[in-house]
C-alpha cells in the first residue's frame, strides 16, 4: 500500500468521479483507476462503486477513507514539525471572516514581519462556513471567526466580544435623534452581506429578537460596499465596532442601539490534530496582544 494511493482514494471521493480525480491529483484517469484497482486486491474489498461517470464509496470504502485521510494528516504534521527549525523560512495560512480580515490581518502582518522576519502568512478571506471547513481539513493554519462553531474537531479558543454599531449616513434622521432603539429601525431599508456572512445571520436574528422583519435592499460582498452605499442614503446598516475608521468620519455616523447594543464573539480555530508550529504560536501571541489593545477582551 502507497501513499499516493491513499491520496487517490481521497481525491475519488471527494470529486465522486475519476477523472475529475485524475485532474485533481495530476495523473491520468487510467493510471488513477488501475492504483485504485490494485489498491481494492491489496485490501481484499472494493472501495467505491463504479456507477457509470460516478463513483461512490462502499461501505468498506467509508471506512478505509477515515483510516485514509488520518493517516495523511498525521504525515503532513509530521512533515511540518520536523521541519519547523528556528532557522528556516515557516508559512502558515490564516483565514479570516469578511468582517475581520481588512481591519486585524493588516496590523498583525506588519508587525509579524518586524518581529519574526522568517514568518511567512498567507490570507484566506472567506465566510464562516467555508473557513470552517477549511480548518476541518487542514487547509488554513487558524481561522478568526464569529462564534458560534460547533465542530468535534475543532479548537475553539474565544478572542474577543465586540458591540455591533447601527451604521447611518450623516445626514439620515436616525443620526439626529438623542437615542436610537432597535424597533425604530422596522421601517429602514437595510444595506448587509450576503447570505453567507455570519453577520447577516445576526442581523437577521436580531432583528427578530424586537418581533421585526428587516426589509433588506441591498447585500453586498464587502463591508466597504456596504459603507458606501450607507453613505449614499439608501439605506441603514449594523456592523461591527472594529470596523469603524477614522476616515467614516466624514460620511458615517455610528450609534450604539439604547437598551443594549448586539455583540458578537469573535474566536481561533484550528483542528485539534493539526500540529501548531511556532509561527502559528508567533502569530497567535501577536493575535491577542492586538486583541488586548482594543480593549475587548471576552
Amino acid at each position: 500500500m502507497e501513499l499516493h494511493q491513499l491520496r487517490y482514494v481521497v481525491a475519488v471521493a471527494e470529486t465522486g468521479n475519476f477523472t475529475r480525480a485524475s485532474e485533481r491529483v495530476n495523473i491520468s484517469q487510467p493510471s488513477l483507476s488501475q492504483q485504485i484497482i490494485n489498491l481494492e486486491s491489496e485490501v481484499g474489498r472494493k472501495l467505491f462503486h463504479r456507477l457509470g461517470r460516478k463513483a461512490v464509496l462502499t461501505e468498506a470504502g467509508e471506512v478505509f477513507l477515515e483510516r485514509a485521510r488520518r493517516i495523511l494528516f498525521e504525515i503532513e504534521n509530521a512533515a511540518k514539525e520536523l521541519g519547523d527549525h528556528p532557522t528556516l523560512e515557516r508559512r502558515i495560512t490564516v483565514g479570516a471572516i469578511p468582517t475581520v480580515a481588512p481591519y486585524l490581518l493588516p496590523t498583525l502582518i506588519t508587525r509579524c514581519r518586524e518581529r519574526h522576519p522568517n514568518l511567512q502568512i498567507d490570507v484566506r478571506e472567506d465566510f464562516r462556513t467555508h473557513l470552517t471547513r477549511a480548518a476541518v481539513e487542514g487547509e488554513v493554519d487558524l481561522a478568526i471567526v464569529a462564534l458560534p462553531v460547533k465542530d468535534v474537531r475543532l479548537s475553539i479558543v474565544p478572542l474577543l466580544t465586540e458591540p455591533l454599531l447601527l451604521v447611518v449616513a450623516k445626514d439620515h434622521p436616525l443620526a439626529r435623534k438623542p437615542r436610537v432603539k432597535a424597533p425604530d429601525l422596522a421601517g429602514e431599508t437595510f444595506v448587509i452581506l450576503g447570505t453567507s456572512s455570519s453577520l447577516a445571520s445576526q442581523i437577521q436574528r436580531f432583528c427578530g429578537d424586537h418581533h421585526f422583519e428587516p426589509r433588506v435592499g441591498f447585500r453586498c460582498a464587502q463591508v466597504a460596499t456596504v459603507k458606501a452605499l450607507v453613505a449614499l442614503g439608501v439605506g441603514i446598516s449594523i456592523l461591527p465596532q472594529v470596523a469603524r475608521d477614522p476616515a467614516d468620519k466624514a460620511n458615517l455616523v455610528y450609534i450604539a442601539l439604547s437598551g443594549g447594543s448586539p455583540t458578537r464573539e469573535l474566536a481561533v480555530i484550528r483542528h485539534l490534530q493539526r500540529y501548531q508550529s511556532r509561527g502559528a504560536e508567533q502569530f497567535l501571541t501577536l493575535l491577542r496582544e492586538r486583541a488586548a489593545e482594543l480593549a475587548l477582551p471576552a
